[in-house]
């Protein structure tokens, strides 16, 4: 029996034709799961309303697999497979297909991304890990999967809040919006205090940017001479933290002067270059 799969995931691969596709029947316990798979949580609840339904209907829709040397590997329907489990199934609907390592980890990454229930976290990891195995370029990756440079630089750059404050963006306690407002402030060792105060108080991003202003504001007090700045320098210093996601000062000496870009790692460091459009040839 041949049935067509959804064109989404198949048009990844031209090499894939969805009608030549052929759903078998693979016993359970000769599949293992996915390597690369990005979701590091499983909402327990999903799976077992989705081991309910298929108690009921069966599994409505066949997952693909790998097969390998050790046996079949979940390219995509991981959440199937566990509920499948759950309801006792012996065998479960699958297509196999011929894929090498990295057309597999890209196809379950993606085939992730595309789906709406990943935390930041898990969005970010996976761009990075996608960047890291493909030896991609932000840009490059942005065109795999359609987002556009910016959107995945401020996701990359989410990896490098302290570890405290990942968990709580991991837990859904904080936003990605959340995040990206606390990698603004100058005193990176307020980060955490802050982030800890959003929780507790139920802040909203726009409440978040207020304190974070405020905050970076005494900090320019206490570190430099009071001096008053234009506000064609304020709004401009603005619109460049919003672009680079980091904080930006631009200090002035008579007609003078010069734009600091914050940067907190080396791969932070690759992201402002690239959104510079500024490359380097490997040697």
């Amino acid at each position: 029996m041949a049935k067509g799969l959804g064109k989404g995931i198949n048009a990844l691969f031209n090499n894939v034709d969805a009608n030549e596709e052929t759903v078998q029947n693979v016993a359970i316990k000769e599949i293992k799961p996915n390597p690369y798979q990005p979701r590091k949580i499983f909402d327990a609840k999903a799976i077992n309303e989705l081991r309910d339904s298929i108690k009921i209907h069966g599994v409505l829709q066949p997952i693909i697999l790998r097969n390998t040397e050790k046996g079949y590997e979940i390219v995509v329907g991981e959440r199937r497979y566990r509920a499948a489990k759950e309801a006792k199934l012996k065998e479960i609907p699958a297509v196999v297909r011929d894929l090498t390592e990295e057309e597999m980890m890209e196809l379950s990454v993606i085939e992730n991304l595309q789906r709406e229930d990943l935390s930041p976290l898990e969005e970010a990891e996976s761009y990075q890990f996608l960047m890291k195995k493909l030896g991609l370029t932000q840009a490059k990756l942005a065109e795999r999967v359609g987002k556009s440079r910016p959107y995945i630089a401020n996701f990359v750059r989410l990896l490098t809040l302290p570890e405290e404050v990942q968990v709580m963006l991991r837990d859904g306690s904080l936003s990605a919006g959340h995040g990206r407002v606390l990698l603004g402030l100058k005193l990176k060792k307020n980060i955490i205090p802050t982030a800890k105060k959003a929780v507790a108080q139920g802040l909203t991003v726009r409440q978040l940017e207020d304190v974070v202003n405020n905050l970076n504001e005494n900090v320019s007090r206490e570190t430099i001479k009071p001096a008053r700045v234009p506000i064609f320098i304020r709004e401009s210093e603005s619109q460049l933290r919003d672009k680079f996601g980091t904080a930006v000062s631009i200090k002035r000496r008579d007609k003078k002067g010069k734009i600091e870009i914050e940067f907190l790692s080396d791969d932070d460091l690759d992201r402002i270059l690239e959104i510079l459009d500024i490359q380097f040839d490997d040697e």
